[in-house]
């Protein structure tokens, strides 16, 4: 990362909404197990491993550095006081040694914030866990990656063998000038590339590339802003006629009769989950079969997301009903949706989202499911037509903005409004597709990687799943405060996973006929 890269408008909300009880990274745990008569040292081999592959990821060696003043987004820059030894750590684990020891000290430390002055990211390596194992705890800021990014840089560092693979060093590329000169014949080359093809509607959105002097005065800040906002101009003007279409299609949806009881579908009930969180978190995982859940999904005519958005319900449902705390109306999901097209491993965030209904006021596990994948086709087809808005949204750019996002921010964490205002969704649920071949790291065979993610004030719940092979790693993580031993939740999840399946299985008569 040789010249500053200045964060989107999307990247940067998640340093903006950052508080000491709202902490905006996200994270893994992972679990390896170690090959019999091992006696190497695993902590050294897997951190010399990261350190001669950090040019895969270079933004694994950049730092933010702020504008004068806040007055515009931060830009990503090299460190050039970058230290690996900052980024990875020796974990201590105390007895038993068990991953339930892990879970607890992973919530306790996902719930500290990143150093600011480095490259925000740092991994934790267990040793002398039992069987042999391994885990990993790695936390990395939300304003760097998302999920989807997550995955590919999964794949970028590990291997699919036992032995490490040996990942060469691109050569050294010359720098581009950024003198007032080059500038100047830059923009020049721009605005004749603007006029040369055809201003319709027709076309593909146009899309022009001004100059940039890529220096942090205040001066280049102002010049790189104007030039920022004429290709946004640009950009917008371009994509005029696919927005009203969406609008079109919005206001059409919201006319319609047939879509008033999916909108009110939408409105979230309060509960004890929608309150303000502490600056403490619970976390626990769990696994279950990735072919046992595609059956499901199968059986009853939906997809994976579907049966992921069913077993969390069933586990919040039951959770809430032994506190007597379920609402009589349905509770909902704030659900993630990536907008990365095939074979996008840019490291930043490009995702949409979606209210979804979860039935938690149906007591029949396959009636859920089924009213489930009924909400959710009629939540995605209300969200699609906003789409077209994210990439205007995503990135617009005010000056001024990030100083006065960041003091809403800490007004809205220390007012507790969370805990009065009608909640936006009740819990988060994210599935992010992993890898299905077997991963390793430094030799030892990755086992499991248990998500760890974002509470939020008004919705400290939030369980994200990982595939990897033929598992659905599970990773539930909530304020303490909410919800104490998030365990309690997240053991109830395999038994909501048997009562689906049962829901789902042929009848006896079927089973023996088919012998």
């Amino acid at each position: 990362m040789a010249d500053a890269k200045k964060l989107s408008s999307m990247d940067a909300s998640f340093l903006y909404l950052e508080t000491p009880e709202m902490p905006m990274h996200v994270g893994s745990m992972a679990i390896f197990r170690l090959p019999e008569n091992y006696s190497g040292n695993f902590f050294e081999d897997f951190k010399a491993m990261i350190a001669s592959r950090l040019h895969i990821a270079p933004i694994l060696k950049a730092r933010l550095e702020k504008a004068p003043l806040d007055i515009d987004h931060p830009s990503w820059v090299e460190d050039d006081q970058f230290d690996i030894d900052r980024h990875i750590f020796r974990g201590s684990l105390p007895a038993p040694y068990d991953r339930a020891t892990l879970e607890r000290i992973v919530g306790w430390m996902h719930a500290k914030l990143l150093n600011r002055a480095r490259p925000l990211w740092e991994f934790y390596v267990f040793e002398g866990m039992k069987d042999n194992e391994i885990g990993l705890y790695s936390k990395m800021h939300h304003a760097c990656i998302d999920g989807g990014a997550g995955a590919a840089l999964t794949n970028m560092i590990y291997d699919v063998t036992p032995v490490p693979r040996v990942v060469e060093k691109p050569l050294p590329q010359a720098k581009g000038g950024n003198e007032p000169r080059d500038i100047a014949a830059n923009l020049i080359d721009s605005y004749q590339q603007l006029w040369r093809q055809p201003f319709d509607g027709s076309s593909t959105p146009k899309t022009l590339d001004l100059p940039r002097s890529g220096k942090s005065d205040l001066g280049s800040i102002l010049f790189d802003n104007a030039m920022f906002q004429i290709e946004s101009a640009v950009k917008f003007a371009g994509s005029i006629p696919a927005m009203l279409k969406s609008v079109s299609d919005v206001v059409g949806k919201i006319s319609d009769p047939n879509s008033r009881d999916s909108i009110a579908s939408m409105v979230s009930p309060s509960t004890i989950l929608n309150k303000a969180i502490s600056s403490e978190r619970s976390f626990a995982g769990t696994s279950i079969s990735l072919s046992r859940a595609k059956a499901v999904a199968k059986a009853s005519g939906g997809k994976l997301n579907d049966v992921v958005l069913a077993l969390s319900s069933g586990v919040v449902r039951r959770y809430l009903l032994e506190r007597g705390a379920l609402p009589a109306k349905s509770m909902t999901a704030a659900v993630p949706i990536s907008l990365r097209e095939e074979g996008n491993t840019e490291a930043n965030n490009q995702v949409f989202g979606m209210i979804c209904s979860i039935a938690t006021n149906i007591e029949d596990p396959k009636a859920r499911l089924e009213a489930i994948i009924a909400q959710s086709t009629k939540s995605k087809e209300m969200s699609h037509p906003l789409r077209a808005f994210m990439p205007q949204v995503s990135n617009v750019s005010m000056l001024g903005a990030p100083i006065l996002v960041q003091i809403l921010a800490l007004l809205y964490s220390r007012s507790d409004l969370s805990n009065v205002l009608p909640p936006s969704a009740n819990i988060t649920v994210s599935n992010v597709p992993g890898p299905r071949q077997t991963l390793y790291a430094a030799g030892a065979e990755l086992l499991h990687i248990f998500p760890v993610s974002i509470s939020t004030h008004g919705i400290a719940l939030n369980i994200t799943v990982q595939s990897y092979r033929d598992q659905l790693d599970f990773g539930f993580i909530a304020g303490a405060n909410i919800i104490p031993h998030v365990q309690v939740m997240c053991d109830m999840l395999p038994v909501e996973f048997e009562a689906l399946e049962a829901a789902f299985a042929p009848p006896p008569s079927m089973t023996r006929a088919a012998e």
